[in-house]
């Protein structure tokens, strides 16, 4: 049966018959072009018959994608227009066609399936997830084609793109049988020697393995069985891949490689039954064979982001060789074999076996173009941005990143000196909403610097904390500039001060730091000669004002009654001002510990914490200098830097979605990020920066309320 009798079948009975006149008119006159087959010598048609008849195949039969990849290729070589095209088939299909033909133009113009953020692009560009998937089968289709092909160095480069990026593609989807398929591929046509070394082994030992296979699940089958499951259970052979992959990791031969081979059982159970009958079975292998626990996986309870769930063992099999079994439903192997892609058979299944993304995905692929295939990517301002820099290279950038965000990430000295940039050959502002695949060049001044309101501008953490770096870097170059001419003032008037004299005069001011005044000092904002007779006059006040030495209670008392608010230690009903107080280092209190103030014989007020192993002697040894002391309400509410552990599912995209969440909020600023991720789970240490602690509570609730996350707490 010829490739073409083929996919008819498979569109048979879906197409009107003026839709199939067309398509019949569209193959006429592509047999007819001179230009049938491609540069390397890849006959155009029988390509987009596969990718076609593939799809349907082995991802799902869906009856519009085929048609539009038949289109697609119509498009491309100029047979028909869109609009002759909506005129026979739905608009739907026709733009499914389109963005299959604009997509795969792209990929084919910027060969960068080595790098990582490639894949990323190709996700944002398509407007439906199904054009990335046909561009999978594409790859698959091809590389089925190009065995021995005279173009040494086109099919290396053809492989290595199908291994870097389309295999991965695969697996982010649950593609795994095409996974498989492109990695086996990629190393017959790269080290076709060590591929046909491990095939022949792998022919020679099948007779024996398929022998232990038989022995070891004849005993299985019947404890199963006796415990009332439903099952099917078979070996499988790993991927001659996958055996590569452990020689080159583990160091070692073919022979020391116990685990060639899978057995796996496929419950057949009811979706409420599905992780019970699959843990049954579970305590039923455990019970005739030793577990290795080390090796045991539990992607049940925590499915992998891609949709794959299923519970795997390794145990002590007959001959003591290791054996590894999977228990799994017949939903959860129809995902693993095809993905989400594929026909969601059980309308009971779990949805939370994957993050949102995929479940739109699913649902998508099940509707076969419903309408929420149209909108599944139309919303822009969820979706990373993928932008090249003139060199080619890709960066990736946040949801609704600028032209200045664009120039901090390719260097901080190229973001404070940015004016602007030329996009696409068209010069645009530093506000400039970046878009992916736009080619950005960077345009510098020496003269330029950051300003106060690129914060509003930028959207990226490292933009926000370069800018506010060089903001307080200008800030205090000027107090040193305004400290120096200040000093000199002095001088002129051959006056001297103590550091402490000036520091309370500046905060009388209403300074909150020292910065802050001789940063208006260089910018002349401040009446030096009218400060500088204040200070002059400062001494002659207090000394008016001095009274005869008084008791410590009673220094203390009359602090109590005549000083104001300053927001640091309340002691009774007033609060110390103008006084010095430490803390004390036996204890390092903190803002919200329980403290007590001592005064010293220099009277300086010492604060301990309550519990402090000191405490009982200072209270027994010196009870008259003892006073109360608690924390003013502003600095309990103050949080310098919190470091919160967030723990959730390894989901594509959701340290974005944090950080993203992060940058919004008001009153907080992320300093730190530190990411681990391990089976499916990551564990994140943010650095947070909050104004209070209220904005740091809000901030904890709403990422307890992000998809994914499971836990979060300030360690």
């Amino acid at each position: 049966m010829t490739l073409l009798r083929r996919v008819a079948e498979d569109v048979s009975g879906n197409l009107s018959s003026s839709q199939t006149e067309a398509l019949k008119r569209l193959w006429r006159l592509a047999r007819d072009v001179d230009s049938t087959h491609d540069q390397h010598n890849i006959p155009h048609l029988p390509m987009r018959l596969g990718m076609a008849h593939t799809y349907m195949t082995e991802v799902t039969a869906d009856v519009q994608v085929c048609v539009a990849v038949l289109l697609s290729g119509a498009l491309h070589h100029g047979l028909a227009k869109r609009g002759e095209l909506e005129a026979d088939f739905d608009k739907e299909v026709v733009s499914l066609a389109v963005d299959m033909e604009r997509v795969e133009a792209f990929a084919a113009s910027h060969a960068m399936g080595h790098q990582e953020n490639f894949s990323g692009l190709l996700l944002t560009l398509s407007n439906d997830i199904r054009v990335v998937i046909a561009l999978i089968v594409r790859s698959l289709v091809l590389m089925q084609r190009i065995n021995l092909h005279p173009d040494a160095a086109w099919v290396a480069e053809v492989s290595l793109e199908a291994r870097m990026l389309y295999s991965e593609l695969a697996h982010r989807l649950g593609l795994y049988s095409i996974k498989s398929v492109l990695e086996d591929l990629w190393l017959k046509y790269t080290d076709r020697p060590t591929y046909k070394e491990i095939a022949r082994r792998l022919s020679q030992t099948k007779r024996s393995r398929d022998a232990y296979i038989a022995r070891f699940i004849e005993p299985v089958s019947e404890r199963l069985t006796a415990a009332g499951l439903k099952f099917t259970i078979k070996g499988r052979t790993k991927s001659i891949f996958s055996i590569w992959n452990k020689i080159q990791n583990k160091k070692v031969d073919m022979d020391h490689i116990y685990d060639l081979f899978a057995i796996r059982v496929i419950v057949d159970s009811p979706p409420e039954r599905e992780q019970n009958d699959c843990w049954l079975g579970y305590s039923i292998l455990a019970n005739m064979y030793q577990p290795d626990p080390r090796r045991m996986r539990d992607w049940l309870s925590f499915p992998k982001s891609n949709g794959y769930e299923s519970l795997h063992i390794t145990v002590l099999g007959p001959e003591n060789k290791w054996v590894e079994v999977q228990f799994r439903s017949r939903r959860m192997d129809l995902v693993a074999e095809k993905g989400l892609a594929a026909h969601w058979r059980y309308k009971g299944g779990k949805a939370s076996s994957s993050d949102r993304w995929m479940t739109r995905v699913r649902d998508v692929l099940e509707q076969h173009g419903a309408e929420t295939s149209n909108d599944l990517w139309h919303n822009q301002e969820s979706r990373e941005v993928f932008v090249f820099t003139p060199n080619g290279d890709l960066l990736r950038l946040p949801p609704r990143s600028t032209l200045l965000d664009f120039a901090f990430a390719v260097h901080t000295a190229v973001g404070c000196r940015c004016t602007g940039g030329n996009v696409n050959g068209r010069y645009e502002k530093i506000s400039y909403r970046l878009r992916s695949g736009d080619t950005v060049k960077i345009l510098t001044s020496p003269n330029q610097s950051p300003k106060a309101d690129w914060l509003q501008i930028v959207q990226t953490s490292k933009a926000r904390t370069k800018i506010r770096q060089s903001l307080d870097e200008a800030r205090r170059l000027r107090a040193d500039l305004g400290r120096e001419l200040f000093e000199r003032r002095l001088r002129n008037r051959k006056m001297q001060i103590e550091e402490s004299e000036l520091s309370r005069l500046i905060l009388r001011q209403g300074y909150k730091f020292n910065t802050d005044f001789f940063a208006e000092v260089a910018d002349g904002k401040v009446d030096l000669p009218r400060f500088l007779d204040m200070l002059k006059h400062e001494p002659e006040a207090e000394a008016e004002q001095a009274e005869a030495p008084e008791s410590a209670d009673g220094f203390i008392l009359k602090r109590q009654e005549t000083e104001a608010d300053d927001g640091a230690l309340v002691i009774g009903s007033g609060q110390v001002k103008g006084m010095r107080h430490e803390l004390a280092r036996c204890c390092s209190p903190q803002p919200g510990d329980a403290i007590f103030g001592f005064i010293s014989s220099e009277g300086v007020v010492k604060v301990h914490r309550e519990d402090c192993p000191n405490a009982y002697y200072i209270r027994f040894r010196y009870p008259y200098r003892i006073i109360s002391c608690r924390w003013a309400k502003s600095l309990i509410d103050s949080v310098q830097a919190t470091t919160v552990r967030i723990i959730g599912r390894d989901d594509i995209g959701i340290v974005t979605n944090i950080t993203s969440l992060i940058d919004k909020e008001k009153g907080v600023a992320l300093s730190s990020v530190q990411i681990n991720s391990s089976d499916g789970l990551f564990t994140g240490f943010l650095g947070i920066r909050a104004d209070n602690r209220e904005a740091l509570t809000r901030l904890i609730r709403k990422l307890v309320a992000v998809k994914g996350v499971k836990q979060v707490q300030t360690v």
